[in-house]
């Protein structure tokens, strides 16, 4: 039977895309940093595809950048370079079908910028190009200085005597040569913190932290903006069913950026005061 034509069909939802599993460590993962947007937010575009078991990302997918002290370094190394090649050591997260880097370590694969190549002298004389040698005619006659010649001979009688090769103060060994354009950069250093109580807060829409708790004592309140990730996915859901303030005990890696404090959830477990607490 035909359809008519006025007879709706249901809309047709294209499935979410496949994710990365949340935790997965990449390493020698080699890309380009692409500039902030608005919201001062950076990405990275993988140079290869990644994949994680039957999940694939393909290459030039732009992966936002977490905040972390590591990614402070390399916005300010990327000041001084014209392209903006990397290579990262970072973990993957997933938050609201979204995946998410953070990066833990890199290593600059692109030239610093150099300066601007200096303008000739116009006052210089232009040498005639018929008096200069030709040094890619293998038949050109060079001239070298006597003493240069002597020099020569020396080191060709010296070396005939010894049957080595004289070697050269100036030579580099190729073993311990690096790449300019691969320089160490120091690790970043982030702290670690394991079964702490932290009182899980929401100080405006969709943005969360985890307040230490002191338990009555007269100390600095720590306050941990919660970067996003499955657990804080997962802290919000129990969040989101409960009336009363939620207590957990967290785990997870520390880390600053402009300032401020943020945490990489790795764990939460709700806990219950039983009314010892006054929550």
């Amino acid at each position: 039977m035909a359809l008519s034509a006025g007879v709706n069909m249901p809309n047709l939802q294209t499935p979410p895309p496949a994710l990365l599993g949340d935790g997965l460590i990449l390493k020698g993962l080699e890309g380009k940093l692409c500039p902030q947007d608005s919201n001062d937010s950076w990405f990275f575009e993988p140079h290869s595809d990644i994949t994680d078991k039957n999940v694939v990302v393909k290459a030039g997918t732009k992966l936002k950048l977490l905040p972390s002290a590591t990614l402070e370094k390399i916005i300010a190394d990327a000041n001084e370079r014209s392209v903006n090649q990397y290579r990262l050591e970072a973990r993957v997260t997933k938050y609201k079908g979204k995946n998410y880097l953070f990066p833990s370590y890199f290593v600059p694969i692109s030239p610093p910028k150099t300066s601007e190549q200096k303008k000739p002298d116009k006052t210089t004389p232009v040498k005639d190009s018929a008096d200069e040698p030709n040094l890619n005619d293998a038949n050109d006659i060079l001239t070298i200085p006597p003493d240069v010649l002597e020099k020569i001979e020396a080191a060709r009688a010296k070396m005939t005597q010894s049957g080595h090769r004289i070697s050269d103060s100036n030579g580099i060994s190729t073993d311990k040569q690096k790449s300019a354009n691969e320089k160490r950069i120091p690790r970043t250093t982030d702290s670690v913190i394991i079964d702490r109580v932290a009182i899980f807060t929401e100080r405006q829409k969709g943005e969360f932290s985890f307040v230490l708790d002191a338990f009555g004592r007269n100390v600095p309140t720590v306050r941990l903006k919660l970067l996003p990730c499955e657990a804080l996915e997962t802290s919000e859901l129990i969040k989101s069913i409960s009336l009363e303030p939620a207590r957990f005990k967290i785990a997870g890696i520390v880390t600053r950026y402009k300032g401020n404090k943020y945490l990489l959830l790795q764990k939460a477990t709700r806990i219950y005061s039983q009314g010892n607490f006054g929550i």
